[in-house]
């Protein structure tokens, strides 16, 4: 197994896997404005990717080009089966390895026993592990601190360290919290303990309101940290991962809005990407300066990248 989390710089900064955001374009266009050391791919359900219909679906979160490798391929679901199935697939497919989510809090996910309805089950939570791992590939884990309290967060962090796999991402919240409250950074010392305790040799990455490079630098610096997980943050600074923090005019971002543009079209010529998923990154480059807010508003009643790009010019 090439574990290509050994090669990684310390500490590393990776951009955070978010459902309909981390796409190959939306990737693309992050590389150009400020490369983080590690991808992400959208999560990937392993019912759907096991499914002869159901695949189709899968398509477009697995694409990914050689200039954003390395790049982790995000998992989720709860059959073992599929796990394994899923997982060997993607061994072939190039993937640099296998992140497990255990973390997302939504509804439909986790009623499904899947995503942070894992920690309600920990038992099948390793189970799964060890069928990804049947890929011979790296498998690493994206979870939250628990369920409903925040004290959960012990046992469960202590079980995912036992299962030997080669990074653990906390997102430094509970389900209930989602992102209404403050991330729990003052945790981060009591968890790096605990890892050292338990298995030095996996990695820990933190995640939950930290805003750029610098910010994660110092956070590293003062917890001794091995990786930093940005998600949310990109939609305030898409130049979040640049090492050094400028100011970016709005001249810069509308510029990287007509990158985006165009890698949408690029990697719709031959399997065609709705429009409509494209106005949620609006907000991202349009914004803070007079007649910003009706530029977007006449941006999100656009129909295609063609009038996108005639209101932008006007801009």
């Amino acid at each position: 197994m090439k574990n290509i989390w050994k090669k990684l710089p310390k500490p590393f900064f990776a951009l955070a896997p978010m459902e309909a955001v981390t796409d190959i374009v939306f990737r693309q266009t992050i590389k150009k404005a400020a490369r983080p050391d590690l991808f992400f791919t959208e999560f990937v359900n392993a019912s759907s990717f096991c499914n002869p219909k159901g695949v189709k679906s899968t398509r477009d979160r697995l694409k990914f080009i050689k200039n954003e490798k390395p790049i982790i391929v995000q998992i989720w679901g709860n059959k073992p089966e599929q796990f394994e199935q899923m997982s060997k697939s993607l061994a072939k497919m190039g993937f640099s390895g296998i992140d497990i989510n255990m973390g997302c809090p939504d509804k439909s996910v986790v009623k499904n026993g899947s995503g942070s309805g894992l920690i309600r089950t920990p038992e099948l939570a390793c189970e799964l592990i060890r069928s990804a791992k049947r890929s011979e590939l790296p498998i690493s884990v994206k979870t939250r601190l628990g369920v409903m309290k925040v004290d959960e967060w012990h046992d469960w962090i202590k079980l995912l360290l036992e299962q030997d796999i080669v990074n653990l991402t906390v997102h430094l919240r509970t389900r209930k919290e989602m992102t209404k409250v403050p991330a729990h950074h003052e945790l981060i010392p009591e968890i790096i303990k605990l890892r050292d305790e338990i298995a030095p040799q996996t990695l820990i990455t933190i995640n939950g309101d930290i805003r750029d490079r610098q910010h994660g630098e110092e956070l590293a610096k003062k917890y001794n940290i091995d990786g930093i997980m940005i998600g949310r943050g990109i939609f305030s600074n898409p130049f979040a991962f640049e090492k050094r923090n400028k100011i970016h005019s709005q001249k810069n971002l509308i510029k990287l809005l007509k990158t985006q543009l165009k890698l949408h079209d690029k990697y719709g010529k031959n399997s065609p990407r709705k429009y409509d998923p494209l106005k949620r990154y609006f907000k991202i480059y349009i914004r803070d300066f007079p007649g910003a807010s009706e530029a977007r508003d006449k941006l999100m009643h656009t129909k295609n990248t063609e009038e996108a790009r005639e209101i932008i010019g006007k801009l």
